[in-house]
């Protein structure tokens, strides 16, 4: 089956071009032109990933972005969110209530897609591999895309379970942030280095085991110490 991706929109000239674009490359779009209508879409059946803008009428993309992240049935969805503001803090807020990516408008299509499909690689990537990563009495599973500390689950977003993933399989090892975005977000594009400080910082919130384990190698990046 092919994709399914939703578009919560309320531009119809960039709904049109960034659904025409998917479309074309096989993956199923459904658009929605209000925060609430896109909300309630959401619950009627999650999709695959979600293209988010935060200026949005009835409801604002910021908040459709905590309350997916809050809800079990879509904590874990893949998120890039969309943005006419081009100042890093609210880029920052973004990635804070748990969005995966995001493009500042105006955007080229193009880019849009490649980082779709970078999404979708590496949740394929990790279905592919069939081997349990254990670090203590942490436990990340690729297959069911979940991650246990002492069997009870946490909920990571698409990027904190690569980043994690990451960090396990290079314990020990200090990787830096270009390293990180190369590997977990998956292409060359204009990605803030303060984007992975997001990302580990909320990983250390909600896996206490990682607090003190996860190092920070200044000015480089970070580091997984090997014993947990």
């Amino acid at each position: 089956m092919p994709k399914r991706i939703v578009i919560i929109e309320d531009e119809a000239d960039i709904v049109g071009l960034v659904t025409h674009y998917l479309e074309k490359e096989g993956y199923r779009v459904t658009a929605v032109r209000d925060g609430a209508q896109g909300l309630r879409q959401l619950k009627t059946g999650p999709p695959d990933l979600l293209i988010l803008d935060i200026m949005l009428p009835e409801m604002d993309g910021l908040e459709i972005c905590r309350r997916v992240r809050a809800d079990s049935v879509t904590a874990s969805l893949p998120i890039i969110m969309l943005t006419a503001r081009g100042e890093e803090s609210d880029k920052i807020v973004g990635l804070e209530l748990g969005a995966d990516d995001y493009l500042v408008k105006p955007f080229s299509p193009k880019e849009l897609v490649a980082r779709v499909k970078a999404l979708f690689r590496r949740a394929e990537h990790r279905e592919a591999a069939p081997e349990r990563h254990v670090y203590g009495d942490l436990v990340l599973d690729p297959v069911r895309h979940e991650v246990r500390l002492k069997g009870r689950e946490i909920i990571l977003t698409a990027k904190e379970f690569g980043l994690l993933e990451r960090l396990i399989k290079e314990r020990g090892r200090v990787l830096t942030r270009d390293a990180l975005l190369d590997k977990v977000w998956g292409y060359d594009a204009d990605v803030i280095s303060r984007t992975v400080d997001v990302h580990i910082r909320r990983l250390r919130e909600k896996i206490p085991l990682l607090k003190d384990r996860i190092q920070t190698i200044k000015p480089f990046g970070y580091k997984l110490k090997e014993e947990p």
